[in-house]
C-alpha cells in the first residue's frame, strides 16, 4: 500500500462507509504534547488507520502506531531509545452521548462539533499512554549501581524534648 498523508480530521461515518485505509506518517514535531514527554522531537510516526463498520453496525477506527523515541532512564538518568508499537480500536460517539452499551473491546472517541475525529490528537493520546509511567533501561544495559548514594555526612540531630513530658508529670501529680 502506498504511503499517504494522514489527515488531521476524519469523518468516521463516511470513511467507514467507503472502507478507507490510511497508511502514512506523522512528524513528531506536529504533536506538541507528546513532544514535551520525549527528549528528541525529530522523527516520524508510522500510522495505519482502517475505517469500517463491524458486525453490529458500529463505526470502527482501528489501526496501529509505530515509532522510536528517546527518553530519560529514571534509574540512571541516561538517555535510551524505546520502540513504541501500539494497536488501537475506537468507536466514535457524539458529544455527551452515553457509551455504556458499547462492547468493551472498543475504546470510545468523542466526535467534535462537526462530527469528525481529530486523528492527530488520537495518535498523540495513544503514544502518551504507551510510554511507561517510569521509563527505564532494561537492567542488563542500565548503568545504575546498587551502591548506597549519599552526598556529605549525615549528622544526628540533638535530642528534642518530648512535648508530652509535661502531661506525664501532671498525671503523676494527680
Amino acid at each position: 500500500m502506498q504511503k499517504v498523508k494522514i489527515p488531521v480530521t476524519l469523518d468516521p461515518g463516511r470513511a467507514a462507509t467507503r472502507k478507507l485505509e490510511y497508511d502514512g506518517v506523522i512528524r513528531l514535531e506536529e504533536l506538541s504534547r507528546f513532544e514535551q514527554v520525549v527528549l528528541d522531537s525529530s522523527g516520524e510516526i508510522a500510522v495505519h488507520v482502517h475505517c469500517k463498520h463491524d458486525e453490529q453496525g458500529l463505526t470502527v477506527l482501528s489501526g496501529s502506531i509505530k515509532t522510536t523515541v528517546t527518553l530519560t532512564c529514571q534509574r540512571c538518568n541516561e538517555e535510551f531509545r524505546l520502540d513504541l508499537d501500539q494497536h488501537f480500536a475506537y468507536t466514535p460517539v457524539g458529544i455527551g452521548a452515553e457509551s455504556g452499551d458499547l462492547p468493551d473491546y472498543y475504546d470510545v472517541v468523542e466526535l467534535d462539533e462537526n462530527g469528525e475525529v481529530n486523528l492527530r490528537k488520537l495518535v498523540e493520546d495513544e503514544l502518551i499512554l504507551a510510554i511507561p509511567i517510569v521509563p527505564m533501561h532494561d537492567e542488563a544495559s542500565c548503568r545504575y549501581s546498587e551502591e548506597a548514594k549519599s552526598f556529605g555526612e549525615i549528622e544526628a540531630e540533638d535530642e528534642k524534648p518530648n512535648p508530652f513530658e509535661i502531661l506525664k508529670q501532671l498525671k503523676k501529680d494527680s
